[in-house]
């Protein structure tokens, strides 16, 4: 496949998925009661949790390697079945510990468990055809997902309990996991199972699981945070904000997730820093025309978005824009690491997470609601520079040209950064 098809294929598979996750939300919601569907939200935030740390530990290592040969092929399926098992015993343990809890959350927690294997299992399938460079493998399986998922919810009523709701959501999931187990099955039908490499001590996805909780949690818990002792308006329109930049992220994490096996297609590694560097121009144009267009939306079109948040999240829209161009910045830079050296990066997501932090605080005192966007804009900035300096020593590290008694010329003492 093409360059060219396998970033159009990953970029509309990433589309679907997100195209998904928003439809259950928004079906949950119509199908729900207030206090049902805040139910449903908590248990679908817990899975959301889970499907970054089984992404982070097994998808994103996996789409580091290179090649479609034998070993790529092991890793793939190797990846499925850890996560199915993996996911299997998780379950089993969330459902035991909610069995001992009373109410209809804990309910929907135990036909969680019981769902988990099915729906981590299928998201992982698709890094596994990232990995192979058949995207449209895992377009295929998302889409199918999506019909599935449209279709058995649109048939509840409602009042459909939070129990049910979970279960409906995930073994609609099944006929993509199954389709997806057979594509599999035929592109790595000569290659071994092997979990010990996934069990090392030295497996990149331990790295990635504290890269994905610095990086993640850190944000959202400063954030509430803040709202618990400031203002709760704070995580009302910083919520809102980032809402309408959603598009973006689907864009930022197919860029992540799915961006290495694309830039592997690329021989040199020159290459591969000026693509990823284009990249970056390109989100980050991107990111500041959909703030200029947020910008100019009529304000009942942006009520009939967010509701009475509108104002408020407007008022951020600058802000929020220019960090979501930093963010691009720092996240193709990231990608550039990922290809020239994965473990430098964890060293960066912890230090600019707390840097964040920091910003975010120092920003809400000194100008509220619109210092703490601005802040986090700060925080973004600083991790795209960092991201992009670390890139620039490795290119400089790698072009040191070899002495003839096997160490490095002058002006690069060895090991240097």
């Amino acid at each position: 496949m093409r360059a060219r098809t396998a970033v159009l294929c990953s970029v509309a598979d990433q589309g679907v998925a997100a195209l998904t996750n928003i439809l259950v939300l928004v079906a949950a919601a119509r199908l729900s009661t207030v206090a049902d569907f805040a139910r449903f939200s908590a248990v679908y935030l817990a899975f959301t949790v889970l499907l970054g740390v089984f992404g982070a530990y097994t998808g994103q290592p996996l789409v580091l390697a290179r090649g479609t040969g034998e070993s790529t092929q092991s890793a793939c399926r190797s990846a499925v079945v850890f996560t199915v098992l993996a996911a299997t015993g998780l379950g089993a343990l969330l459902a035991a510990v909610a069995s001992l809890v009373p109410g209809d959350t804990a309910r929907a927690l135990i036909v969680l468990g019981a769902v988990l294997p099915v729906v981590l299992g299928q998201d992982t399938a698709r890094y596994a055809f990232a990995a192979l460079q058949q995207p449209h493998l895992a377009l295929s399986s998302d889409l199918l997902r999506l019909v599935c998922v449209l279709g058995t919810l649109s048939a509840q009523d409602y009042g459909t309990a939070p129990a049910r709701l979970t279960a409906v959501w995930g073994l609609s999931a099944l006929p993509a996991l199954l389709l997806s187990a057979v594509l599999l099955h035929r592109a790595t039908a000569r290659s071994s199972t092997r979990l010990r490499p996934l069990l090392r001590r030295g497996h990149l996805g331990r790295r990635f699981v504290v890269e994905f909780g610095v990086g993640n949690a850190t944000g959202q818990l400063s954030v509430l945070g803040l709202g618990a002792v400031g203002s709760p308006l704070l995580v009302g329109a910083l919520r809102g904000a980032t809402t309408l930049f959603g598009p973006l992220n689907v864009l930022f994490t197919s860029a992540t997730s799915f961006g290495p096996p694309i830039l592997h297609r690329i021989g040199d590694e020159r290459r591969r820093v000026r693509a990823a560097a284009a990249l970056a121009a390109v989100l980050a144009t991107t990111a500041a025309l959909w703030a200029t267009v947020l910008a100019l939306l009529p304000e009942r079109v942006g009520r009939e978005l967010l509701g009475d948040t509108w104002p408020t999240a407007a008022a951020l829209l600058p802000a929020t824009g220019s960090q979501y161009a930093a963010m691009a910045a720092g996240t193709c830079g990231l990608l550039a690491l990922r290809v020239l050296d994965p473990r430098t990066t964890l060293g960066i997501q912890v230090a600019f997470s707390l840097t964040a932090v920091v910003f975010l605080a120092g920003g809400y005192a000194l100008g509220g609601v619109t210092g703490a966007a601005w802040g986090l804009f700060l925080g973004s900035a600083g991790k795209a520079v960092a991201t992009w300096t670390r890139v620039a020593r490795l290119r400089r590290r790698a072009a040191v040209p070899a002495a003839p008694d096997g160490g490095v010329s002058a002006g690069a003492p060895p090991g240097a950064p």
